[in-house]
């Protein structure tokens, strides 16, 4: 039975399994098997205890709708947590949020359309975010996204300004022009240096504010705090950190 057609805001989430058509070439059997466990012991119950519905699935990915962007992100994160080392299945996820149309039990529009080219331009085990999706979400949480600039996506009229979660998103031609014309910063963590372990949250929460605020100016790129905070603990050589952030 038709339930019709209305338009609503939404948060859209679309996931995608890198190299499906390799992996199915390779070794069938493994992949399926593989795609079947992330389905039912990872993906579904995650997005369902986000209180997300999923629209579509496919062979290769989900499209997913959420009504809070909160929501979408931190189902987002623990997918890819959750997935962090897997031997075969790598995921890359977009979320935006926008106007839908939802026709019985399908949805259309800018929504769906940028959700899914956001999914495309991002790296493997990655996710990336509208800065509409970024302006939605709290400040502690938009930390974890680094700002990559605006990026014309396919199809799309007016170019989508980026953050991403986990590597930098993968079209060169967009990101050349962009976010690697800009300085580069990262904030690592700071060290407890009383014998109080209670100032371990005040040390952390310091860095992190800091990374909030320098997020705040767009004429240069901040180095996420999941990234920058891979270095918490240790005493690494400053020019190796550039290197391998890239900055």
């Amino acid at each position: 039975m038709s339930t019709g057609t209305r338009r609503r805001l939404a948060a859209i989430l679309a996931a995608d399994v890198v190299g499906y058509s390799r992996l199915m070439g390779e070794d069938e059997a493994a992949t399926l098997a593989a795609l079947r466990q992330l389905r039912t012991k990872l993906f579904e119950p995650v997005v369902a205890g986000n209180r997300g519905t999923i629209v579509k699935r496919m062979g290769d990915g989900w499209l997913v709708d959420f009504a809070s962007v909160v929501d979408a992100v931190h189902c987002a994160i623990a997918v890819q947590q959750g997935l962090a080392g897997h031997p075969l299945v790598k995921l890359r996820i977009g979320i935006h949020i926008g106007d839908i149309v939802q026709e019985d039990e399908n949805i259309f529009g800018d929504g769906v359309n940028i959700a899914a080219r956001l999914q495309e331009i991002t790296a493997p085990r990655g996710i990336v975010i509208s800065d509409m999706a970024r302006r939605s979400i709290d400040d502690k949480l938009a930390t974890d996204f680094s700002n990559f600039g605006a990026q014309a996506l396919k199809n799309i009229a007016t170019p989508v300004t980026v953050f991403a979660w986990g590597a930098a998103p993968t079209q060169s031609a967009g990101l050349e022009s962009t976010a690697r014309d800009k300085p580069s910063i990262a904030v690592l963590p700071f060290d407890n240096l009383s014998n109080d372990p209670e100032q371990e949250y005040l040390a952390d929460g310091i860095s992190e504010d800091i990374i909030t605020e320098l997020s705040r100016f767009h004429w240069f790129f901040v180095i996420a705090r999941n990234s920058s905070f891979s270095y918490k603990g240790t005493s690494p050589d400053v020019r190796q950190v550039a290197e391998e952030l890239a900055l």
